[in-house]
């Protein structure tokens, strides 16, 4: 099996950064994945003592349809984000910085309109919607930090079974391989993989949410792809997630092999 794209999501709901190698750490999911979120001004989420919240405390494409219009770019190393959207400014801004991330922050609001939330502090004080991070935290979509894997046997396998093409970053996984049957990552679960340099243990299969109906292009749902799933396959999964056990470089072309 081959290792076919690498994709990162720095703000959990923006847009993809493809890659073509990165390295690996134990316990991790890829550098920069889901590193920073909008937490809506109704969500518990406490910088202080970060933990797993539900993906709708923060704007995401299962509840928020739109954010796929917004195009993000992120530069580890000056720790600046870009934003980029149809009839909004464009902004460039440090995620380092208080003034940085409110500005983002502001930016993200006014584009989502009446689908930003707002709520109470602690405090009783009223909240924003605020973009967000936290030290060694991941906005991802379960507790488990890892990396997700899709096989494109599968995908297209649905999209053959539906009459059309689907966008793999519908699905939004961290890497993409070819060269396996359709489903038979699913049996994967419970057991170990090579990728790369990297040794990753695949612990549950990837549940398809209403995130998955959203056509990238339009913002629009389209497609109600769970349903197609569990309509043409008998199951809403496709994908599986993993752990890294050992960290090590991975890259475009690299071999992923069951051990």
């Amino acid at each position: 099996m081959r290792v076919e794209r690498i994709y990162r999501y720095p703000v959990k709901g923006l847009s993809a950064e493809s890659l073509e190698e990165v390295e690996l750490s134990a316990g991790e999911t890829i550098p920069y994945d889901r590193r920073f979120a909008l937490a809506q001004g109704d969500a518990p989420f406490d910088e202080a003592a970060p933990r797993f919240l539900p993906k709708q405390n923060f704007a995401c494409m299962m509840k928020n349809a739109k954010v796929v219009l917004v195009r993000a770019a992120f530069d580890p190393r000056g720790k600046i984000l870009a934003l980029f959207a149809e009839d909004h400014p464009p902004l460039s801004a440090s995620t380092a910085t208080p003034e940085g991330k409110a500005a983002i922050g502001d930016w993200l609001i006014r584009f989502l309109g009446e689908e930003a939330r707002f709520g109470t502090a602690p405090d009783g004080s009223p909240r924003a919607p605020r973009f967000t991070e936290a030290p060694g935290h991941a906005f991802t979509d379960q507790a488990r930090k890892g990396v997700s894997l899709l096989n494109l046997a599968s995908l297209d396998a649905l999209s053959k079974a539906i009459g059309q093409r689907l966008d793999p970053l519908r699905f939004r996984a961290n890497v993409y391989f070819s060269g396996l049957p359709a489903w038979a990552e699913h049996d994967w679960v419970g057991q170990e993989v090579l990728l790369g340099g990297a040794r990753l243990s695949v612990f549950k299969r990837t549940v398809r949410c209403p995130a998955t109906q959203v056509n990238l292009e339009t913002g629009e749902r389209d497609l109600d792809v769970p349903r197609l799933l569990k309509q043409h396959f008998g199951h809403m999964e496709l994908g599986v997630h993993a752990t890294v056990l050992e960290g090590g470089r991975i890259a475009v072309g690299d071999a992923l092999e069951p051990v």
